[in-house]
């Protein structure tokens, strides 16, 4: 098959300007191209969407890995998961701190028994695997902490974009489908910021992330809007009942708006059908159709839903 592959940087309400648009789109299409070029040489879609969430989480623009937002004691706790289509397999990792690539672990995880640890077991497994600590902390996230802690956080969530102080809301997130039509999902995220200490995101969730041999889904937003739509799960679930991938995204998106949360959400079928949709007023995402490169940066506000043959 055609390889397909579809990324996001999250969903939120601005970029801050010309010159925000013009850097979160060179990131994303220079990932997308480098895990296409993965693809064209055979990589799986599960490797794939390690080395996609991986370049991601590398990036400090994007909250996840370096350049997590802060929890509300000041410290950074990130979450990630990864789903094999094929096995239809979920591994991940909750709110672990001093890690420079999540998906990491949730990758390791993919092989044991246990596949889902938080805190303070995933701690451990890092200390056992002798993973070297990494302090994801940016001086931009830290000011922002900083200056958030003087209004005694009042603001529901941090920023998700380096650009911007009022972006919204943060995750990064892989789909692909590999030359032997195999599916794959993979989402990490630092968080809305500013939350409760042991809060948990739905990006380590099936909620947030899944995939089978039909479909994969990887969801942005308020963590706990998608909780309660089961969002991707949903979508994979309408797609295995018959609906197209256009139009369980659409259905589900449309739930989405009747329930007023804020979210979007990015997909790829095993026919190779692109979607994605959201409820906010910006989804960061670019895809690679087998022909070229696209993104939906600047997909109009009314617009809803898309998706791409």
């Amino acid at each position: 098959m055609q390889p397909k592959l579809i990324i996001h940087g999250g969903a939120g309400s601005s970029l801050q300007g010309k010159g925000g648009l013009v850097e979160v789109r060179q990131s994303l299409h220079a990932i997308a191209k480098e895990v296409y070029d993965l693809l064209l040489n055979g990589k799986s879609a599960k490797d794939a969407v390690i080395s996609g969430c991986r370049l991601l989480e590398n990036e400090p623009r994007f909250n996840a890995g370096t350049g997590s937002v802060l929890q509300s004691d000041g410290q950074v706790r990130m979450s990630a998961s990864l789903m094999d289509g094929t096995r239809q397999s979920f591994s991940g990792a909750i709110n672990v701190s001093r890690l420079k690539n999540p998906i990491e672990l949730a990758e390791f995880l993919q092989t044991q028994s246990d596949r889902v640890l938080s805190d303070y077991g995933a701690a451990e497994l890092l200390r056992e695997l002798q993973i070297p600590p990494y302090n994801p902390l940016t001086d931009l996230r830290l000011k922002e902490w900083m200056e958030e802690r003087k209004d005694n956080f009042q603001k529901k969530m941090a920023g998700v974009l380096a650009e911007s102080e009022e972006a919204g809301r943060g995750t990064i997130g892989v789909v692909v489908l590999d030359r032997d039509g195999k599916l794959a999902a993979g989402t990490s995220t630092g968080g809305k910021g500013f939350e409760r200490i042991g809060r948990v995101s739905d990006s380590a969730m099936p909620a947030g992330n899944y995939a089978t041999i039909k479909a994969g889904v990887s969801c942005t937003g308020i963590g706990e809007d998608i909780i309660d739509e089961c969002l991707a799960a949903r979508i994979v679930v309408r797609v295995t009942d018959g609906l197209s991938l256009a139009e369980a995204m659409a259905k589900s998106i449309a739930e989405c708006q009747e329930n007023k949360r804020d979210l979007g959400a990015i997909a790829l079928d095993a026919t190779g059908a692109i979607a994605w949709g959201k409820t906010c007023d910006i989804l960061v995402a670019a895809y690679h159709n087998g022909k070229e490169i696209g993104d939906t940066l600047e997909w109009g506000v009314k617009e809803t839903v898309g998706s791409e043959a």
